[in-house]
């Protein structure tokens, strides 16, 4: 399980490190001009904690912008059909299932850091709102609508809210 989650994440940098970094050379330098331009005092965990937001949230674009050959498989607006559809621990578990909930876990724990004097509600709302966001942007670009990813994203935001809470 472990080894499978290795090769996929692996896969995914590949993929992704090309557009991430020169994506994160330019929200630095705008980053670098704002605070000096506002004479803004630096708080480094904060900033750290932004930089790897930026990283996740174009990290997360990359992924769900490209295009799957293996998930033409249609719309699928059934409730648990595909989450059910796996057999428990194989690699398209691993990859669909798990891969949904951990993809989610950083944007609860940022949503939860950012919006941490609000509501818990207004936290889920916000995952459930970029995961339905994530979908539909799918269907508009040639993949597939899944309501299961939507579950599987919230579930993830959720988790990665109590992380933050915990933390």
């Amino acid at each position: 399980m472990i080894q499978s989650l290795y090769s996929n994440f692996k896969d995914i940098f590949l993929l992704t490190w090309p557009m991430v970094f020169v994506s994160l050379i330019v929200l630095v330098s705008f980053r670098l001009s704002y605070v000096y331009k506002n004479n803004i005092k630096i708080v480094l965990y904060k900033e750290i904690l932004l930089f790897f937001f930026a990283f996740y949230v174009l990290c997360l674009f990359q992924i769900v912008t490209l295009t799957d050959a293996s998930s033409s498989v249609g719309s699928n607006f059934i409730p648990f059909k595909e989450i059910f559809r796996y057999k428990l621990f194989s690699r398209l578990f691993i990859k669909n299932v798990v891969g949904n909930v951990l993809l989610f876990l950083p944007y609860g724990y940022f949503v939860g850091r950012y919006f941490s004097g609000k509501s818990k509600i207004l936290s889920i709302f916000l995952v459930f709102l970029a995961s339905i966001s994530i979908e539909c942007t799918q269907l508009s670009i040639g993949r597939v609508f899944d309501v299961d990813d939507i579950i599987l994203n919230v579930i993830g935001g959720i988790l990665g809210y109590l992380l933050f809470l915990l933390l």
